[in-house]
């Protein structure tokens, strides 16, 4: 690695919930630097959580993030002129940027809804323990269960 390593930047919490996660997930859906369009499409998609559950849309959300977030992963490790799927315990801030990654990206591949929609779907699901972003967390523990034979290649 060449250099220093890029610092921390503190993320400053969200104007409506002032959450700090919250903040974050916005980030992560934004595209092109446009934060007002990923804000009404998060915001948006609380007002349909507490629409369609009469539920508080933050205890949903963060229930769905709880549920998503994975504890292992597998990392390719190449050893020897072989490449090794070793699976790794996932650490700190990872857990919450896959989690939120995976049901964002369930969120994206459903179809003919508006994207607030669609992400609400996705939230209200995975705090059911259902959908695409917990099939995706259990195919990657599925993935690391079977390659536990490596795990002495990890590096911790």
């Amino acid at each position: 690695m060449r250099g220093k390593q890029a610092p921390k930047r503190k993320i400053k919490p969200d104007t409506k919930f002032n959450n700090v996660n919250i903040a974050k997930f916005i980030n992560y859906i934004m595209e092109r630097g446009k934060k007002t369009v990923a804000e009404k499409i998060v915001y948006g998609s609380f007002e349909i959580i507490s629409q369609k559950t009469k539920n508080d849309p933050l205890e949903i959300f963060e229930k769905a993030i709880k549920n998503v977030t994975p504890f292992v992963e597998v990392k390719g490790r190449r050893v020897g002129g072989a490449n090794y799927q070793v699976p790794m315990l996932v650490k700190g801030t990872r857990k919450f940027q896959l989690a939120s990654r995976w049901i964002i990206e369930a969120a994206k591949n459903r179809k003919g809804v508006p994207m607030k929609e669609k992400l609400a779907l996705e939230l209200i699901d995975a705090s059911n323990e259902e959908g695409a972003a917990i099939k995706k967390k259990e195919d990657v523990q599925r993935m690391a269960e079977a390659n536990k034979a490596f795990a002495h290649f990890a590096r911790y």
